[in-house]
């Protein structure tokens, strides 16, 4: 069988058209960016051009991009950078209960230095809600974090509005991106937000390199103090290699139209999986508010990883784990109320750019086998 991949919110392959472009950096361009000499400038070069790529993705100047080794350290830098940066004007963080941990390991480590962390819940689809973030607000509130769009169960928070109510009451405003860069609009002003963030290898560029919109006049103390790099923000010489395959993701992503095909494929697959199994399968997250590409479902009575160990050559992920005889649901799905008879049956499909009808329907195929060798075995 030959192998299909559908696990794409967890990492893409990198574009054919992002190795061309980072080809020539593996021997030319060596060079220092900072040196300032002949053998530097190339390297400075390709760096400036691969950050105006990402800003012209995001709708910022290109100043505004810092790069980064990925999405943890972009979301570390904007949640502890504002919270040594604006201690003194407060401690109080609002976040959800359904972010990446990238989000909330650093939250739960700046509560060690006196952070207060309120987590905020979500309905049943994963959702918060935006009045809640309103209530949630202090005057010791310094940053609110709610990601984009959720990398389990795909579902799009209401960004616009949050972004709204920070504006109103003066707080700043972080939101991981991660998921949403390249399948869904990602513009800065429309959504509202001061920091956002972006990791490669969620869309088609390297693992290694990632980046951190920071809204011109926001202040962040480093999380790396050294030499003034990035304008003083992330201290560390710059990797020319890393940030092109970065820049050429983000010009291909600026293309959005592909997700358009990807979500054809998605909306079969569950249409699929519907017709096939009725109400022995459930959606997970929003059934509209959800990310072109996420398919979250659960097979009602049976155990997700065994589900997919018996997929000939499948790569998805699974919502629930088995441990000492007991399933365990993420986190996200307990957070979200999913009953444990439901959610110890979840797998998430997520599609992408090279996904196939062939592949969609050659999965519904063996998913209908191995459902009917379980219930008849």
């Amino acid at each position: 069988m030959t192998p299909i991949y559908l696990d794409y919110n967890a990492s893409t392959p990198i574009d054919p058209s992002v190795t061309a472009a980072m080809r020539p950096y593996l021997d030319e361009a060596f060079g220092n960016p900072s040196s300032g000499h002949w053998a530097s400038t190339p390297a400075k070069a390709a760096l400036e051009k691969a950050r105006s790529q990402v800003a012209g993705l995001l709708g910022c100047v290109p100043d505004e991009i810092v790069f980064t080794s990925g999405g943890s350290e972009a979301n570390n830098l904007a949640i502890k950078g504002t919270f040594f940066a604006l201690r003194h004007k407060g401690e109080h963080i609002v976040t959800t209960t359904v972010e990446h941990p990238a989000v909330l390991a650093p939250c739960r480590f700046l509560k060690q230095l006196g952070a207060a962390v309120t987590y905020l819940p979500v309905d049943s689809t994963g959702r918060v809600d935006p009045e809640d973030v309103r209530r949630a607000i202090t005057p010791r509130t310094i940053l609110i974090s709610v990601m984009h769009a959720n990398n389990e169960v795909g579902t799009i928070q209401p960004i616009e509005e949050i972004g709204a109510m920070a504006r109103e009451h003066g707080v700043r405003f972080h939101t991981d991106a991660a998921q949403s860069v390249g399948k869904i609009a990602t513009k800065v002003d429309t959504l509202g937000v001061d920091l956002l963030t972006i990791a490669g290898h969620k869309l088609y560029a390297p693992k290694g390199v990632g980046a951190l919109y920071v809204r011109g006049g926001v202040t962040l103390e480093p999380l790396i103090h050294g030499a003034g790099h990035e304008q003083g923000r992330r201290a560390g010489t710059e990797s020319a290699l890393l940030a092109v395959g970065l820049g050429a993701a983000c010009a291909l992503a600026s293309d959005l139209e592909p997700m358009a095909r990807v979500r054809a494929l998605r909306d079969r697959f569950w249409d699929a999986l519907q017709e096939g199994f009725g109400d022995r399968v459930a959606l997970n997250g929003h059934p509209h508010h959800r990310l072109p590409n996420t398919l979250s479902v659960s097979f009602v009575g049976m155990i997700g990883a065994e589900l997919l160990s018996r997929l000939d050559g499948v790569a998805a992920s699974i919502g629930s784990a088995c441990h000492a005889g007991r399933v365990e649901l993420s986190p996200v799905l307990t957070a979200m109320g999913v009953p444990e008879k439901i959610g110890m049956g979840a797998v998430r499909f997520s599609l992408g750019r090279a996904t196939t009808e062939a592949e969609i329907d050659t999965i519904v195929d063996q998913l209908r086998a191995v459902t009917v060798r379980s219930v008849t075995g």
